[in-house]
């Protein structure tokens, strides 16, 4: 007698899934992503190599993780609405340990900038230290990323509504804008009279924007990989809960960047 696959004829709308190699590899290659990035920063030997290694290995098992993961949804059909309503639940809750990774690089920001110490000569920014102009690139930049986030909304309409041109022009803007910041930021940095050894204005500065960087370049790559998805045919008005992720975690690294142009910029730069 044929096995019959646990999946046919379930009572229930969740998804059991399968025995998977991409969990424990995953693990693994974090691990060595830790310690080599340690061993590296504290000049061990080999720790570049063993940082390099761990990197790849976590960019190929999330790769692999994430292709199995859209097989069960769009070809398998083992997203159900209330499997859809968890990784929602998910997401959220990943954002939500993300405000929390900002907050504490805004509280030592304004730990030092509320109450300067002797050191710092009592005045922020430090003396010696050239604040950048807030309505030069960061100006710029906030345009650029608050056109994005409205961009990717209505492409968010658009694929609702069944409009797949707009669909399609909506995030490919959005990725184009996001491109656009990357490079404006990594221009600001190689022309920035301090770096981030200088006090701990330089620390905070791109301690702050550089998490926020970081977090642009994953947003962009999660926008990335819907907008092929959209072009391959593997969203539908009422099927697109990973899209639907990646555009939440964009609004919130758009939210996230206003305060970083209030605070950082503009207030911590005056």
């Amino acid at each position: 007698m044929n096995k019959i696959n646990r999946n046919q004829f379930q009572a229930f709308p969740y998804h059991l899934v399968d025995q998977s190699p991409w969990p424990i590899l995953v693990s693994f290659s974090l691990l060595s992503l830790t310690l080599g990035a340690v061993m590296y920063m504290q000049g061990f030997n080999h720790g570049g190599q063993l940082l390099s290694l761990g990197f790849t290995l976590t960019v190929f098992g999330m790769i692999l993780w994430f292709r199995d993961v859209i097989t069960e949804g769009t070809y398998l059909g083992h997203h159900t609405i209330q499997v859809q309503k968890g990784l929602t639940i998910g997401i959220v809750l990943f954002i939500i340990s993300e405000v929390f990774a900002f907050l504490s690089v805004f509280w030592a920001f304004f730990h030092s900038s509320l109450s300067p110490t002797i050191e710092l000569g009592g005045v922020w920014p430090p003396q010696g230290i050239t604040p950048l102009d807030p309505f030069a690139i960061p100006l710029l930049n906030t345009i650029l990323l608050l056109s994005s986030g409205a961009f990717v909304t209505y492409g968010h309409h658009a694929l609702i509504q069944g409009d797949r041109k707009g669909a399609i022009l909506g995030t490919l803007l959005t990725i184009i804008f996001a491109i656009v910041f990357t490079a404006l930021q990594y221009y600001e940095y190689s022309e920035s009279s301090f770096t981030m050894s200088d006090s701990v204005y330089g620390t905070v500065f791109y301690a702050s924007t550089g998490l926020h960087g970081l977090h642009v370049i994953i947003g962009t790559l999660f926008i990335l990989v819907g907008f092929i998805r959209i072009i391959n045919y593997h969203l539908t008005d009422t099927h697109h809960q990973g899209h639907e992720a990646a555009i939440l975690y964009w609004h919130f690294v758009d939210v996230v960047w206003l305060f970083l142009f209030i605070a950082v910029y503009y207030w911590g730069g005056n």
